[in-house]
């Protein structure tokens, strides 16, 4: 079985698929999984050739046997049912149906509200601070998904109350990891099996520790502070954030902390 994997190093929703690859063993298991490397900085999810794949312009996208699949937690879905070995998905009924209602809480809240402070610290002002209201105007309209998201901030970024409202989605993410794995006993956040959950939940944890958040989130949290720790002690972890996959390391010479980004901001 062929797979291509179209991909950013530093996408979040690229890192979950990244993950749940090397969790079903590549390329230990022999299975083909081709890398198509889509730079976000040049905007390449927006070349034509790219859309016709995704029209969404958002990476990742897969190609399986000619199949066409976006989204990244339907992608995480669809490599566990065609690659059973090891199961990311718990053996019941009733469990799978709670794994599912963390992954749809996983996409409508941790992951969209990760890309405020991620703007917020870097990309933003990184790429649109030169830019005029009109240029920075058609570059949203360019954008299939994003347009909203672009419109609701400036070229230099989130106001207050977005990045606030932001800061408090994630931390009711990080108090919710903890209360899963006091309730399941863990040490993941379905009980004693890593699943889709834990995987989905990796890139937007890891990106807060990234920007500099992790006191701020989870510092009174011993739970998800465990759990985070444990995570990154998996081989999957490397081969999801390997060097280069973090914001600290794709542009050091514009990353900010977080206390940096606040002084300047006034967060």
């Amino acid at each position: 079985m062929a797979f291509e994997l179209y991909n950013a190093p530093q996408s979040t929703c690229s890192q979950k698929v990244r993950m749940t690859l090397a969790e079903k063993g590549f390329p230990e298991r022999g299975v083909d999984w081709v890398d198509h490397h889509v730079d976000l900085g040049k905007f390449e999810q927006l070349d034509p050739e790219y859309l016709k794949l995704n029209p969404n312009g958002v990476v990742p996208t897969l190609v399986h046997d000619g199949a066409v699949l976006i989204e990244s937690s339907a992608i995480v879905e669809y490599l566990d049912e065609v690659l059973p070995e090891p199961p990311l998905a718990p053996a019941t009924p009733v469990a799978r149906a709670h794994m599912r209602a963390w992954l749809r809480y996983i996409d409508e809240v941790p992951t969209p509200a990760v890309r405020v402070p991620t703007f917020a610290n870097l990309l933003a002002p990184m790429r649109f601070a030169r830019a005029n209201d009109e240029e920075f105007r058609a570059h949203a309209a360019k954008l299939p998904l994003r347009k909203e998201f672009y419109e609701r901030m400036s070229q230099k970024g989130f106001a207050r109350d977005d990045f606030d409202n932001a800061m408090l989605q994630l931390r009711q993410t990080c108090e919710r990891i903890a209360g899963a794995i006091r309730d399941t006993g863990g040490p993941w956040v379905m009980g004693e099996q890593f699943t889709q959950a834990d995987i989905l939940l990796m890139p937007s944890i890891d990106r807060m520790e990234d920007l500099g958040y992790a006191d701020r989130l989870w510092g009174d949290l011993p739970e998800t502070g465990a759990w985070f720790a444990r995570l990154k002690e998996r081989p999957s972890y490397a081969a999801a954030v390997y060097k280069g996959a973090r914001m600290s390391d794709r542009y050091p010479e514009h990353f900010r902390l977080a206390a940096e980004v606040e002084a300047v901001r006034g967060y």
